[in-house]
């Protein structure tokens, strides 16, 4: 069981959990403010873009390696300290490939970046729900989650748009000034966070035994690649239309945070109406006809500046019914299979670039969005294909008051990299994938 924070004095309660949120806020922005700042990249470089592209592989495989690591390794660690360095490894690593002349330092700076996003994700969301009463803590990964939420929707556009002002080196190390200043903060006003039960490696790899886990996270990693694959290369998806103008491709990326925003309001209450299978099915192949329509229509600014806020919609509604799927399936085991959720996504983060310049190479920009409908179709053969066949109950994809007999909270975003370790909180859990991100 996870140890509960005995004292929930409303005030202290709030800045701690906006410390936490900024933390996620930070590494959120880190990670995502390189698609809109690519090309400038590539040329201060004197490289590719997709070379460029591979730093968010080498970033994402860290990620998806080392989190899981530091719940096995470190079970007892104290958690403040470990997001507080966290913090200050993200920082160090924007630096370094702040002040990168070539591309390897800058990919080895993105490493050391993703050593501290996977100390401090993962810790960060195991942590929150500790911070509030039992029957609150769904509010506590809400509120921790937005953290993710607001880089995609704020953090991103507005890194890309300082950074076509003044520059992708001094958007890095405004980032990394942030991550000092949160470090500080959370080293002086965080205080103790209660430590998890450890939980071995041999348990972790139990829920994989189950098929129709494994068919989620496979559904996952796709869904994920699919999207990334597009909005990594996005700045040259939209050049036809931006003329290269980072300002416009600024705005693309607010609309298409904007839309996330309203897809996470949405994706929980109409998940919880429907049950997940239908509402995946209904996002999943939505988000497959947008990326087709991206590939007719990557000339017009206008077309783009709506496909841009729709995709946002229907890209943070895909993911909800696969978190409400994984808890449905053993909601005993849900924060363990929310840890592989997260691996998942970035196995599927690692492998876009890949798949992205496979698509440049072969066609040029507009095969960049035919691939993605490519992986986000599979993705949805495979989630369906996880409710055939024996083992599967009907209850596993039922509106979720009639699985769990409670009703959803406020809004979420389920971020990425939520850890394991928050298997002691189930109800918690429960809460927060029904109406998260």
């Amino acid at each position: 069981m996870t140890t509960i924070e005995p004292s929930y004095g409303r005030v202290r309660t709030a800045a701690r959990l906006a410390l936490l949120a900024g933390g996620l806020f930070v590494v959120g922005t880190n990670a995502f403010v390189i698609a809109g700042v690519l090309p400038a990249i590539a040329g201060d470089l004197g490289t590719t873009q997709p070379a460029v592209a591979s730093s968010i592989t080498w970033y994402a495989a860290v990620v998806a390696v080392a989190s899981p690591l530091v719940g096995v390794l470190l079970p007892r660690a104290p958690r403040t300290a470990l997001i507080a360095v966290g913090l200050l490894l993200v920082a160090a690593g924007t630096v370094v490939a702040a002040f990168a002349p070539g591309l390897t330092v800058f990919v080895a700076g993105r490493v050391l970046a993703a050593l501290g996003g996977a100390a401090l994700v993962p810790t960060a969301t195991a942590a929150a729900p500790t911070l509030l009463p039992p029957e609150r803590r769904g509010l506590a990964l809400a509120v921790t989650g937005l953290g993710f939420t607001l880089a995609s929707a704020i953090g991103s556009p507005a890194g890309t748009a300082l950074a076509a002002a003044v520059g992708w080196r001094v958007t890095m190390l405004a980032l990394a000034g942030l991550a000092v200043l949160l470090a500080g903060g959370v080293a002086l006003r965080l205080g103790h966070l209660p430590a998890g039960a450890p939980v071995s490696l041999g348990r972790r790899l139990g829920v994989l035994r189950d098929r129709r886990v494994v068919l989620v996270l496979a559904a996952t990693a796709l869904v994920t690649a699919g999207f990334n694959v597009v909005y990594i290369f996005s700045a040259q998806l939209s050049h036809a239309a931006t003329g290269g103008d980072g300002r416009l491709l600024a705005l693309l990326l607010l609309l298409y945070g904007a839309g996330g925003v309203v897809g996470t309001a949405l994706a929980g209450p109409v998940t919880d109406r429907f049950g997940n299978r239908p509402t995946s099915a209904v996002a999943t192949g939505a988000l497959v006809a947008v990326f087709v329509l991206l590939a007719l229509e990557e000339r017009s600014f206008v077309a783009l500046a709506v496909l841009f806020a729709v995709w946002g919609v229907v890209a943070f509604a895909a993911v909800v019914p696969l978190q409400h799927r994984l808890v449905g399936i053993d909601p005993a085991t849900a924060g363990l299979t929310l840890g592989w959720y997260s691996t998942a996504m970035y196995v599927g983060i690692a492998c876009a670039p890949l798949l992205g310049a496979a698509a440049l190479a072969g066609g040029g920009a507009v095969e960049l969005p035919l691939a993605g409908a490519a992986a986000t179709a599979l993705a949805l053969v495979a989630f369906q294909l996880g409710f055939v066949g024996r083992g599967h109950t009907a209850a596993e994809a039922q509106p979720s008051g009639q699985t769990t007999g409670q009703t959803s909270g406020q809004p979420s975003g389920q971020p990425l990299g939520a850890s394991s370790e928050t298997s002691g909180t189930t109800s918690a859990i429960e809460s927060s994938t029904r109406v998260g991100r």
